[in-house]
């Protein structure tokens, strides 16, 4: 009988620990996957909020499309403004052109923002009865 312990005993005792190998495993599989993984959630969060900007942008365009030919504002062929101090980063521009049809013309909104030094547009368009303003 001696104080040696038996082979189980030191298999067992190597189960209850991690090895210095196992860690170092671990912690480089982290040190790789964590920028992957951090780098993913900021391009997503980017892309939210370019999203958002862009929906606001087109909500916008709409609105002001809206309230100018409801207004029978189409004398001009250009006009340009902003939405305010509650949307202070969003300009816009209307131009509106001769269509095919005489009684047609085609009225084009254009919003705009800046964006990470960058000029970001929406724009949309439709076509307008010149006997509907008229009446």
């Amino acid at each position: 009988m001696t104080d040696r312990p038996s082979h189980r005993q030191g298999v067992r005792r190597g189960r209850r620990a991690f090895t210095l190998i196992e860690i170092l495993a671990t912690l480089a599989l982290v040190a790789i996957v964590l920028p992957a993984v951090v780098n993913g959630i900021l391009l997503s969060l980017a892309a939210a909020g370019h999203a958002r900007q862009q929906t606001e942008a087109a909500w916008l365009a709409q609105s002001k499309l809206a309230e100018i030919v409801a207004a029978g504002d189409l004398d001009d062929s250009q006009l340009t403004g902003d939405f305010g101090p509650d949307w202070p980063e969003y300009r816009w521009s209307s131009v509106r052109d001769d269509w095919d049809d005489s009684r047609l013309f085609q009225l084009d909104v254009q919003v705009t923002w800046t964006r990470r030094n960058q000029e970001r547009s929406v724009t949309l368009t439709t076509l307008v009865s010149k006997e509907a303003l008229n009446d």
